[in-house]
């Protein structure tokens, strides 16, 4: 078996030009099935509230969901790093409580490191967590927890004062010493201007080829989501809401029509 992935193997990829791969995962028999499919990271995204919990935002996600989550995900997983997505106002309130709130990653969940939304405006908090032992993710460009500052879910960095806004808060982000940073939703140059441009590794959603690792939501990949809404990043490898919701209509038929269960699946 191989052993378990750190942050000194995700530095060694971006020196050597290996690409870094990353998916979320929010429960045991999934985490366990990207485990074993030999994924660099597993993110505990707080997306959580959008695949799992049936919220439109991530905005209602709580730490309590986060921890609860984490914990099944990391019982399952062997060699993936685990990251825990920090939610909304579990580090915004104040420095104290977001080490707090990053720590019950760590202590309560298992995770190995925290993933924390924003640039400079975070610089102060994420200093702290990091001044506790806890390794944490940037995350730059759109930053779903600010969707309704943001106007939507909408492309950042596409004017030149916001894209050098973005550079800048990734040079400081490496500066504090984050061991990876996020790229969501941002023009491709521009990544591909910050991944030249800093020592850490960057992981694109939406940032074109040129990041040192991709992620994607796993429901987003396997098309095991309601409706047909796709984003233009994503790209579906599989189509589980035919294939499950084609088992539960022949599940209905054959118990209806008494199919189900004969005396092959029954105890004598």
């Amino acid at each position: 078996m191989a052993r378990k992935k750190t942050i000194i193997d995700f530095f060694e990829k971006k020196r050597e030009g290996k690409k870094i791969t990353m998916l979320t995962a929010y429960d045991y028999p999934m985490a366990y099935l990207v485990d074993q499919a030999g994924i660099d990271m597993i993110l505990v995204g707080d997306s959580l509230g959008m695949t799992v919990l049936g919220y439109p935002t991530t905005i209602p996600v709580t730490m309590d969901d986060m921890i609860r989550h984490s914990r099944a995900v990391t019982k399952a997983v062997k060699q993936a790093f685990i990251i825990g997505d920090m939610p909304f106002l579990s580090y915004q309130v104040s420095d104290e409580e977001a080490v707090r709130n990053a720590g019950r990653f760590i202590q309560e969940a298992g995770c190995e490191a925290v993933k924390v939304e924003g640039g400079r405006e975070r610089a102060n908090t994420i200093e702290k967590i990091l001044d506790a032992g806890i390794p944490v993710m940037g995350h730059l460009g759109l930053t779903p927890q600010s969707i309704h500052k943001l106007g939507g879910y909408r492309v950042q960095g596409k004017d030149q004062k916001a894209a050098t806004r973005i550079i800048e808060d990734a040079q400081l982000l490496e500066e504090l010493g984050v061991f990876a940073i996020v790229l969501e939703a941002v023009p491709w140059q521009l990544a591909k201007t910050i991944t030249e441009t800093v020592n850490v590794p960057t992981i694109g959603i939406g940032a074109g080829p040129h990041c040192d690792g991709q992620v994607l939501v796993i429901h987003d990949l396997l098309g095991f989501v309601p409706g047909e809404f796709k984003p233009k990043f994503v790209k579906r490898y599989a189509n589980l809401n035919e294939i499950i919701l084609s088992a539960l209509l022949q599940y209905r038929k054959e118990v209806e029509g008494g199919k189900f269960p004969t005396l092959e699946y029954s105890y004598g």
